[in-house]
């Protein structure tokens, strides 16, 4: 996917760029490309696959019917940024807080929210465990989101308790799982969860993605989430 492409995809979607956000993405790739020969950010490099594989797939999120362009979005392990930074460029108004336990990724992504002048992002080196425990940021976001990285039932452990009452968790997930979903449905009852979708969404190569939305239903206990590294090696189950 060639930037011209990225822009006529997304102009189908009803998202109009301009020209400093066109820019701003390609300032993005080159900072992708240039950081990752210094740290491993992204195994993805090539242009047409960051465009499509990142950058699209990122917006993707902006699809689904809980979410709104505004408000605040919480980022948990956001890695190179994604999905929360390339929807902050098509949605300025968004509020973006990424929480990420790698410092060299926060200094990559504190060197690209400087560069491409991006206002309203706040970026927080810290355990998902330790940062969900903390009072100034548990249970204050609209939408919460991560990417990939982890098993559901290990996700919304991380997640919900960081999530407004009436707001939104979503998962973005690559590949399609019942039994996945099927496992997390106790984790996501007993951390105040009530599940709302599980959407596909089409890449314009053909691939498919899928987005699982979680509404915060109820207050998630104190004790989540647990310890750091108990959620992974101990995850809730029935």
């Amino acid at each position: 996917m060639i930037p011209e492409e990225f822009q006529r995809e997304l102009a189908k979607l009803e998202i109009v760029l301009n020209q400093q956000q066109l820019d701003q993405f390609e300032r993005y790739y080159q900072l992708l490309v240039e950081w990752n020969q210094k740290m491993n950010l992204t195994a993805i490099t090539d242009k047409k696959e960051v465009y499509l594989k990142h950058f699209f797939d990122s917006i993707t999120l902006s699809l689904s019917a809980q979410f709104e362009p505004t408000g605040s979005l919480c980022d948990v392990g956001s890695g190179a940024g994604f999905p929360s930074l390339p929807l902050k460029i098509v949605f300025p108004e968004l509020n973006i807080t990424i929480v990420d336990s790698l410092n060299k990724r926060i200094t990559f992504l504190t060197t690209l929210v400087e560069e491409l002048k991006l206002e309203k992002v706040a970026l927080y080196h810290d355990r998902a465990e330790t940062f969900g425990q903390n009072p100034q940021f548990r249970q204050q976001f609209d939408y919460v989101t991560a990417r990939a990285v982890a098993r559901l039932n290990v996700l919304t452990e991380l997640c919900l308790p960081l999530v407004k009452l009436d707001g939104y968790f979503f998962a973005l997930k690559a590949a399609k799982s019942d039994e996945e979903l099927a496992e997390a449905k106790p984790a996501i009852a007993l951390l105040g969860g009530k599940l709302i979708s599980a959407d596909d969404v089409s890449l314009p190569n053909g691939d498919t993605r899928h987005i699982i939305t979680i509404q915060k239903k109820k207050t998630t206990s104190k004790k989540y989430p647990r310890k750091p590294g108990l959620p992974n090696k101990q995850p809730l189950v029935k």
